[in-house]
């Protein structure tokens, strides 16, 4: 019998597990993952950028755990000699009518403890920048850039106990002062269980027995590439001013650890909670999406903007025009088709975007039902958040 199974190896089952092992030394520890790799989905289908805690409402758990897990990361990653880069970025306003959201940044940014943040003029843009344009910007120094994939490696090789890969949970049930996880290859019994399944954490936690208040909608977000013909154009991070109405921070680029140049990603309605460039669409997770009250009462509030995502997904020469409200020098033909992400974005059934990280404790168990971006960079920070409130409910 194990103290404790954590569901999910991704970065932040991962960064939990590690955590408990420092939590409890001497606990028996279990991680158990569908994919034969660790780290398969959200850790390994992102931009690589650590964010600062700019942009998270002050006292909200993503504000207090992304600027804590970045810190923490960075130590972290200098122990384990995995490259982090602080190459700063801009959050350039493009229209005089964003001014008022980037200064609301500032607020929230230096709220969250940011210190050296720095509004910028339109001339001064250049001196970071040249190929940008706006009205005005802000430079985050505290924002760069780092594999999360590696980070993932990393903290897999620290965990103490069994991670089994190729372990697809298929139920949950209660036992006798413990849980048992069942998987398609065994069963597995634990004192207390962590559900960090990323895409799948709403339908583990329902396995689970728990009352879930969310369901996942999943997000793809598409990347294009810069050819080598525009690699001048872009030195570091180049962000627009978030519409604050959503979660997701608009097409950007973003120069990533290995210097290539990525461009997006958008946010369009993912036929499936895997649906990767090149997947099949899983059409039982579209019809799932469909019932859901909370979806169509989201797509009634928000069709015009959905409508407007597909739209620029089907068609380079809109996705360029958004990257060239940045950089006006982008072309089209200077766009290569990148990689793409899944979102795991919980709704709520009244139809809204939950914008912080859910987590909901039941007997015996801790979810994770919410844990976009940042949750990368936080992942330390969530991990040892995680370990606490479940030495509190020991």
């Amino acid at each position: 019998m194990y103290d404790f199974c954590v569901i999910g190896a991704g970065i932040v089952g991962l960064a939990t597990a590690r955590a408990l092992n420092a939590r409890f030394p001497g606990a028996a520890i279990a991680v158990l993952d569908k994919e034969s790799t660790a780290g398969a989905h959200q850790t390994s289908h992102n931009s690589g950028v650590v964010h600062s805690g700019l942009y998270y409402k002050p006292g909200s758990l993503k504000a207090r755990l992304c600027v804590e897990g970045q810190r923490e990361l960075e130590g972290f990653a200098a122990d384990a000699g995995i490259p982090l880069t602080r190459s700063g970025k801009l959050v350039i306003a493009t229209r005089e009518d964003e001014v008022a959201a980037m200064h609301e940044l500032f607020r929230r940014g230096t709220e969250n403890g940011l210190r050296d943040l720095r509004v910028l003029d339109r001339s001064e843009i250049a001196d970071f920048e040249p190929h940008a344009t706006g009205v005005a910007a802000l430079h985050v120094p505290e924002a760069g850039v780092i594999d999360f994939s590696l980070v993932a490696a990393a903290l897999q090789q620290q965990v103490t106990g069994d991670v089994f890969l190729g372990s697809a949970v298929t139920g949950i049930e209660a036992a006798v002062d413990a849980v048992d996880v069942m998987t398609d290859g065994r069963r597995v019994r634990a004192g207390r269980i962590v559900n960090c399944a990323g895409l799948h954490a709403d339908r583990v936690a329902e396995m689970a027995g728990a009352k879930v208040p969310v369901r996942i909608v999943p997000f793809r977000g598409e990347y294009y590439r810069l050819t080598a013909a525009a690699d001048h154009l872009v030195r570091a991070l180049i962000y627009p001013v978030p519409d604050p109405r959503f979660p997701f921070l608009g097409v950007h680029f973003t120069r990533r650890s290995d210097r290539s140049i990525e461009v997006g990603p958008n946010a369009v309605l993912a036929l499936g909670r895997e649906y990767y460039r090149g997947a099949k669409p899983n059409w039982g997770d579209v019809r799932s999406v469909l019932a859901y009250p909370g979806f169509r009462r989201l797509v009634r509030r928000y069709w015009r903007t959905g409508a407007a995502e597909a739209w620029r997904s089907m068609r380079r020469s809109t996705y360029a025009r958004s990257a060239q409200a940045l950089v006006p020098d982008i072309r089209a033909e200077h766009l290569e088709p990148g990689g793409a992400g899944v979102r795991a974005q919980a709704v709520t059934p009244d139809g809204k975007l939950v914008d912080d990280f859910s987590i909901i404790e039941t007997d015996r168990a801790v979810h994770v039902l919410n844990a976009p971006s940042p949750a990368a960079t936080a992942s330390l920070a969530i991990g040892r958040s995680i370990a606490e409130r479940v030495a509190a409910s020991m």
